[in-house]
């Protein structure tokens, strides 16, 4: 049964009629059309559907809309400032070249948003250890850690 659900995503209201078990990636992509976060296992296992919840990094596969109706929600899309500024992790991605096919890119970026948040100067261990929930296949995670190093002295 369909109900009515306000969410707070990247800093605006959005009320959407979905059913309150619908999975908020599905919400976020097919009803806001926000692109971002990206379906890849389903299982909260690779990290390509991650957002931020309250500013922790979480993925977005198996929680409900009617769950994250109660948080505050950021995706990639609205990481970047009003003015079109892009986020200094975002910059910094593009200034590392820390991106191949990009499939992982929005967990991987939303991830290291979320450490930063909570350790804004990480040691490269505490860097691996806050993107262990990402999977990339095409073996950047060299120029991620560096993306985030960078990321973290502005």
């Amino acid at each position: 049964m369909k109900t009515l659900i306000t969410l707070t995503v990247n800093g605006n209201k959005h009320e959407v009629n979905v059913d309150p078990q619908t999975p908020l990636l599905y919400v976020l992509r097919n009803n806001l059309e926000l692109n971002g976060p990206k379906f890849g296992c389903g299982l909260s296992q690779c990290g390509a559907c991650m957002v931020l919840f309250d500013g922790k990094a979480n993925p977005s596969c198996l929680i409900t809309v009617e769950r994250a109706a109660e948080m505050k929600i950021t995706t990639l899309e609205g990481l970047a400032d009003k003015n079109g500024n892009l986020h200094k992790v975002q910059q910094a991605f593009i200034d590392e070249q820390a991106a191949q096919c990009g499939y992982c890119l929005n967990g991987l970026v939303i991830a290291s948003v979320g450490l930063l948040n909570e350790k804004p100067n990480p040691s490269d261990e505490e860097i691996q250890a806050g993107l262990y929930r990402n999977i990339c296949r095409c073996g950047v995670h060299a120029r991620v850690i560096r993306a985030v190093k960078k990321a973290s002295a502005q």
